[in-house]
């Protein structure tokens, strides 16, 4: 008689295949969009990055499995944009918003597709350029707030405020990073509920759907899954591939804020002077997309002009001098002589780039608060 060959693996550690690892996702997402009250609604928050990605394509995966009857929970997929994204990237965004909004009116799946934006007052250029904000740094980064956190709380408040609560499903992984997995790991639930409620925003609970797989395990997921909304996860792989890495995360509040502008998030936006190098606008320009090359140039040199005290004012825009215990005087916002310069050379970055890079809407406003700041100057004495 034959003896039976060993079994090379052993039967309590199965390997399992991505495929197997997705049903399972979203069999739990199934489980939670029906589990509780239905009147609060989902707000997803969509980067167009992997992450947030692989969320919407399994939660729209689940919706698709929910009969039409019990599809009485809204979900929202907002998405931030600032104004001054990544060219490619926001592109790529904007394309996904439209491929799933299209879908999910087809399908009849109870989903609204929004964007959030800076209030015109906070933009990145009314700030910088108009009230001569520096340009934002790893100890200054003023933008994170205006751009990114305000415009996306507004949006969530707003439901909690017409529904009572809101359930923010968010790509956060403890993968990531171990900043973040220590972050998850103290806001673990207790047994027996995935939500746990959000630190700055009342009335708003998180769900992290993924927060368990690994980076391998998303990119073979998306890989080997079409999208439900049609087509190929390969324009996504493609924008990674060209710009060498990852993207700046979905922010929702001052302790997420880290993880915007650092070595880990290459690409995002192409204004920021917060890393010491592009790598991901770089990495486009070297995959042949040579248009954003003045980008480069002039992220780079507002980047150098930043701590140049000739070009900053002595104090700053409330009329106050900071000084610190070493008699070091704290420079104030750029002055209005650098403010025109950077809008002269951004008005030349634009012509030379050959598309919109800041609005006609920003330029009046930013020309309102110079008129201002020049009577403000004149009433005080100054030259």
């Amino acid at each position: 008689m034959s003896q039976a060959l060993p079994n090379p693996l052993p039967d309590n550690d199965p390997i399992e295949t991505p495929e197997v690892i997705f049903a399972r996702v979203v069999a739990e997402i199934r489980a939670e969009y029906l589990s509780s009250d239905q009147s609060f609604p989902w707000i997803i928050g969509f980067s167009g990055g992997k992450d947030s990605t692989l969320v919407a394509h399994a939660v729209f995966t689940a919706l698709l499995d929910i009969s039409p009857s019990r599809l009485t929970r809204p979900v929202h997929l907002i998405a931030n944009d600032t104004l001054v994204e990544s060219p490619l990237v926001v592109a790529h965004l904007h394309q996904s918003l439209a491929e799933i909004r299209h879908a999910a009116e087809t399908l009849d799946l109870p989903i609204t597709v929004a964007t959030t934006n800076p209030n015109p007052d906070n933009t990145f250029w009314v700030l910088l350029i108009g009230k001569g904000y520096p340009s934002p740094n790893s100890t200054m980064r003023w933008c994170t707030d205006r751009l990114k956190i305000q415009p996306t709380s507004r949006y969530i408040l707003d439901q909690v405020a017409a529904c009572g609560s809101a359930i923010i499903v968010l790509g956060v992984r403890k993968d990531e990073s171990a900043s973040r997995k220590r972050n998850v790991e103290a806001n673990q639930n207790d047994a027996g509920t995935r939500l746990h409620p959000h630190k700055d925003l009342k009335g708003a609970f998180v769900y992290r759907p993924i927060v368990d797989l690994s980076t391998d395990e998303v990119w073979e997921i998306l890989a080997s899954t079409a999208p439900p909304w049609g087509g190929t996860h390969q324009r996504l792989i493609k924008l990674y591939r060209d710009a060498a890495g990852g993207e700046c995360p979905i922010v929702m509040s001052q302790e997420e804020a880290p993880g915007c502008g650092t070595n880990s998030s290459r690409f995002g936006c192409w204004t920021c002077t917060v890393v010491e190098k592009d790598k991901s606008l770089q990495g486009f320009v070297d995959s042949g997309n040579r248009q954003y090359e003045p980008l480069i140039t002039f992220r780079d040199w507002l980047r150098e002009i930043r701590n140049d005290r000739s070009l900053r004012q002595g104090r700053r825009r409330n009329g106050k001098i900071t000084v610190m215990d070493s008699g070091k005087l704290i420079p104030g916002p750029f002055t209005l002589e650098a403010r025109r310069m950077i809008l002269e050379r951004l008005l030349k970055t634009q012509a030379e780039y050959g598309d919109t890079l800041i609005s006609e809407q920003e330029i009046e406003a930013i020309q309102r608060i110079w008129a201002v700041d020049l009577i403000a100057m004149h009433s005080q004495g100054e030259k």
